[in-house]
């Protein structure tokens, strides 16, 4: 891009998406915006705050489901130790959950990819004048949804369960005894009307809680 495009204070990006390609791709549309610069690519969220604190953005792109540390949890700390850094979440998963989770977080906003690159870079701007943007597809079914019917410690107990572990295994892992997890996972499985804890673990990441 000519110099000359470029305004006097661009707008400091950095960028979590763990596809190559496609960080790169986003990486390179939004350079040719002429107030925006992608100081920052990450493919792994355990990077993320470093890479913040670093190179100092002033907004964060974060996909959702990164290798090691989530893009929610991330946009959490980058609350607490960049609360300068506004945080735009990006996915191709649009759950009602995640939003209330990314809200929860302290993202100022939440945004499929499927999106024009423009409108991105619309929300960019848009987030740094104080403005929270939400896709409005996903804000309805978020509304429809309703709050996450799991607790805390249910959804920590699902989370454990997700890869097959026992209940022994669980329990060791979370500190539990393995009727207390038993009875956390009864609750899940309960609360979302599934029949064991497999489709409870299944249920639950389709509407975003986990």
């Amino acid at each position: 891009m000519p110099r000359d495009r470029r305004t006097a204070k661009s707008i400091r990006v950095l960028l979590a998406e763990d596809q190559g390609m496609m960080r790169g791709a986003l990486a390179l549309l939004l350079g040719m915006e002429p107030d925006i610069q992608v100081v920052a690519q990450v493919g792994d969220g355990d990077a993320i705050v470093d890479a913040a604190l670093t190179h100092r953005p002033d907004v964060a792109l974060l996909d959702i489901e990164l290798p090691g540390m989530s893009g929610l949890d991330a946009a959490a700390e980058l609350r607490d130790q960049a609360p300068d850094c506004r945080v735009l979440i990006l996915t191709t998963f649009g759950r009602p959950g995640y939003l209330r989770r990314a809200m929860e977080a302290g993202a100022a906003g939440f945004l499929v990819k499927d999106g024009p690159v423009e409108e991105l870079a619309a929300s960019i701007r848009r987030v740094l004048t104080g403005e929270t943007v939400i896709d409005p597809a996903l804000a309805a079914a978020a509304l429809s949804a309703g709050p996450n019917p799991l607790t805390a410690r249910e959804c920590d107990v699902l989370r454990a369960s997700a890869d097959g572990a026992t209940v022994a295994d669980v329990a060791d892992r979370l500190h539990l005894s393995e009727s207390t997890v038993r009875n956390y996972l009864s609750a899940a499985i309960g609360k979302t009307g599934t029949r064991n804890r497999t489709e409870a673990v299944r249920a639950a990441r389709q509407q975003g809680w986990l």
